[in-house]
């Protein structure tokens, strides 16, 4: 049973945002620091993702545990009212990121993937440095 009312649960998750977020920001700031040079949440792009690099034919996507379903991360749990609808909502989430990673794919993208829990101070430098080695690599492969 959820501890809000669901005038007030409505109203907190009207307030989640969908770009310009503080771990998007951290990583933009990181990649700029280091010489990077990217665009924000391309449209053109299948998923619109939240970094593009053009130079490097490399895009970013960095996806908060609870809404991408984060295996075994802490952030990921389900909700326990109205169990329905969250377990179809995440799941839809999921298949969806499936679907636009292999369109980039197809499209000759790279797909990197960072996750929010990745990005605590604890592990930040550790992310970010395999993030700038997997953008500067020839390698394929997607995930941080």
């Amino acid at each position: 049973m959820d501890h809000l009312s669901k005038e007030k649960r409505s109203w907190n998750m009207s307030r989640i945002r969908s770009t310009e977020t503080k771990p998007e920001e951290r990583v933009r700031k990181y990649l700029f620091s280091k010489g990077f040079r990217y665009r924000k949440n391309d449209k053109r792009l299948p998923g619109k993702p939240d970094i593009v690099l053009p130079k490097y034919r490399a895009v970013i996507f960095i996806n908060g545990c609870f809404w991408h379903c984060h295996k075994g991360c802490s952030r990921a749990n389900v909700p326990k009212s109205n169990l329905e609808y969250w377990k179809v909502k995440l799941e839809n989430n999921v298949r969806r990121d499936l679907e636009e990673y292999q369109r980039l794919a197809e499209l000759g993208w790279r797909v990197l993937i960072v996750w929010e829990c990745e990005l605590n101070k604890k592990v930040f430098s550790e992310t970010m440095e395999k993030m700038v080695n997997n953008i500067l690599s020839d390698d394929k492969s997607s995930n941080v």
